[in-house]
């Protein structure tokens, strides 16, 4: 991009540069974010499709999970970018309901670009568009139904799973999901980091289980440490347990054979004194961020302790609020005021992989979720569907409030809201009335996806809705 002054171009923006200004601005970002809503719309619903998605690598992605397709998608426009941000933000907060958002948002930006065909200026649309969302808030608080009961979180469990890879075990996973959430529950409050999840491959869904605990995926570093351990006493360590290797290339120059034995015995006395550190602490278990010699291995055997090596960050955090202990950096500060507890540490096989499992911790409100699925893709689209589950249950334990399925609250907002608009003057009347069109597009995207006419269907939905808002 250049201006002129006189005959000597100032050039501002990189030549082949595109520039975008005005309505033709606003039409190009609209066209980007609806392209976007348009791309996952069909995966809305019990019957929603799946995508299929393959990277440059070549690894295969099936699900229906709005999310996971749009971070998995390679988005450059900065319009459609925002909407995967809504989609994020929709996860983070509540856990589901992210194809939905991008859908509305898609639906809201349509609607705007026929009112700025009409000549409304942008800001009286987003007066309207603000106005009408709050007013939705109201109506949305006026029809939700104030309910925790284990009934009721069932059938949220189950309704964020429908339409999943998971619907077919979508009952015995609900329990697990309630089961799971109750369990964590604290005053009302839920720390989902509580709750851990492992796929493992083999076997049914149906066989997916809850273990009161910590769950790592790992096996004993050596095989000659006891499997099991009462009473444990639990170290934790973000320290090798090996020696450093030097950081620049230096060289030692031995003249005398016996200086290479000094060399070996000295290395084998740093080993040993880090070892005793531990035994001196009193820990029976340790869990160590970084690497372990084969020879600290050997001697932790020797003495009986169980060890993992090179145990996820994650994992560390999760053992440190489970079992009380305190990650240390330095080896030389471990001290038995920074053990943790637990009832028992054991070694436990599953199909063809080794877990490490820690129960009767201090705190008995860690646990772990073991899914099962026969292939990687069934077991990623199961933790996907658990996830989702648990973001709603939390949100309803929360909340203590649910509103009805099937697009029922958006018929419903969508007809107050049509009736809220005629009592408004000015031009924010329109944005407000096309607000609640938009909304209108979930129940007609569940109808078309289901293969049902989604005008008839909208016409029946709204005359049920002169009788009663949870039609759906």
């Amino acid at each position: 991009m250049a201006q002129l002054t006189g005959s000597q171009p100032i050039l501002i923006l990189p030549k082949g540069t595109t520039r975008y200004v005005g309505k033709e601005a606003q039409r190009m970002n609209i066209i980007a974010g609806r392209i976007l809503a348009e791309t996952i719309r069909t995966t809305l619903g019990p019957k929603g499709m799946d995508k299929m998605l393959v990277d440059s690598l070549g690894d295969i992605v099936v699900t229906n999970d709005g999310v996971t397709i749009l971070k998995e998608m390679d988005i450059a426009h900065p319009a459609a970018k925002m909407l995967v941000e809504v989609a994020k933000t929709q996860e983070d907060e509540v856990g589901d309901g992210t194809t939905t958002a991008v859908i509305i948002t898609g639906e809201l930006l349509k609607k705007a670009e026929e009112l700025l065909e009409m000549g409304v200026h942008p800001t009286i649309i987003v007066q309207g568009y603000r106005e009408a969302a709050k007013k939705a808030q109201e109506i949305l608080d006026s029809i939700a139904i104030n309910a925790r009961d284990r009934g009721t979180l069932l059938k949220v469990a189950m309704t964020a799973m429908t339409g999943k890879g998971a619907e077919k075990a979508r009952e015995s996973l609900a329990e697990l999901v309630v089961d799971a959430i109750l369990q964590v529950e604290d005053n009302g409050e839920i720390d989902k980091d509580n709750i851990n999840i492992h796929r493992i491959l083999g076997g049914s869904i149906d066989d997916s289980m809850i273990v009161n605990g910590i769950a790592i995926d790992k096996g004993r570093a050596d095989h000659a440490m006891p499997k099991r351990v009462e009473n444990a006493k639990i170290a934790l360590l973000k320290y090798p347990i090996e020696v450093k290797e030097l950081e620049t290339d230096a060289k030692i120059r031995l003249t005398d054979p016996s200086q290479m034995q000094a060399f070996i015995e000295q290395e084998e006395q740093m080993i040993k004194e880090m070892v005793q550190k531990i035994i001196d602490s009193g820990a029976n278990v340790l869990f160590c961020q970084k690497g372990i010699d084969d020879l600290a291995l050997h001697y932790l055997s020797r003495e009986g302790i169980y060890a993992l090596k090179r145990v996820r960050k994650s994992d560390m955090q999760r053992l440190e609020r489970a079992t009380g202990a305190r990650l240390v950096t330095n080896i030389e500060d471990l001290t038995e005021e920074d053990l943790g507890e637990a009832g028992v540490v054991y070694e436990k096989k599953i199909f063809d992989e080794l877990l490490t499992f820690v129960e009767d911790c201090r705190d008995p409100k860690a646990l772990s979720i073991i899914l099962r699925g026969s292939t990687r893709q069934v077991a990623e689209e199961v933790e996907r569907a658990i996830e989702d589950a648990i973001g709603v249950v939390s949100a309803t334990v929360e909340d203590e409030k649910v509103v009805a399925g099937g697009g029922a609250p958006e018929v419903e907002i969508a007809k107050r809201l049509k009736d809220y608009s005629e009592s408004i003057s000015g031009r924010e009347q329109l944005a407000v009335a096309a607000f609640a069109e938009a909304l209108e597009v979930v129940p007609k995207t569940l109808a078309e996806n289901a293969g049902l006419d989604s005008i008839d269907t909208l016409v029946d939905l709204r005359a049920a809705h002169e009788e009663s808002p949870y039609m759906g």
